[in-house]
């Protein structure tokens, strides 16, 4: 027989399982999301989209300023291995500091390419025309 401690024990393993896969479900389905998007060619969703950096792009000179960008390999089967490119705009968060390999997390506006699409637009819009998006790194968020 075991002791009351022993099951609370095993239902706190059991709920904290339960709990991380939840979340890893989540993202899963936010990449699934994207590769539907990019799968129908559909464009101007706003995404959340999970990975790691694969490349670095470099920052140019973009209609709206100075941005910078990264290609994001999706995370988990849902995003069965997309790749997306990920424009940042400098002037409204800064620069960020990423390094190939680095876990992202994206939240920005979908657009459409045959090469696996772009999210763009994350960052806060301070005239309120789309959601605000961010690029969270290694715990910190650009906005």
């Amino acid at each position: 027989m075991r002791s009351h401690a022993s099951s609370v024990g095993l239902a706190y393993t059991l709920i904290t399982s339960l709990a991380a896969c939840a979340t890893q479900s989540g993202s899963d389905d936010a990449n699934g999301a994207v590769y539907d998007a990019w799968a129908n060619g559909r464009s101007h969703l706003e995404v959340t989209a999970t990975g790691s950096v694969a490349r670095i792009l470099g920052t140019h000179d973009g209609p709206s300023g100075v941005h910078e960008g990264f290609l994001l390999h999706l995370r988990g089967s849902a995003g069965r291995g997309l790749t997306v490119r990920v424009e940042d705009d400098v002037d409204r968060t800064g620069p960020i500091s990423l390094t190939e390999g680095d876990d992202v997390e994206v939240r920005g506006e979908y657009i459409y390419d045959a090469l696996g699409g772009l999210i763009h637009d994350t960052h806060l819009d301070p005239a309120g025309r789309h959601a605000g998006g961010y690029v969270k790194v290694n715990g910190k968020v650009y906005q």
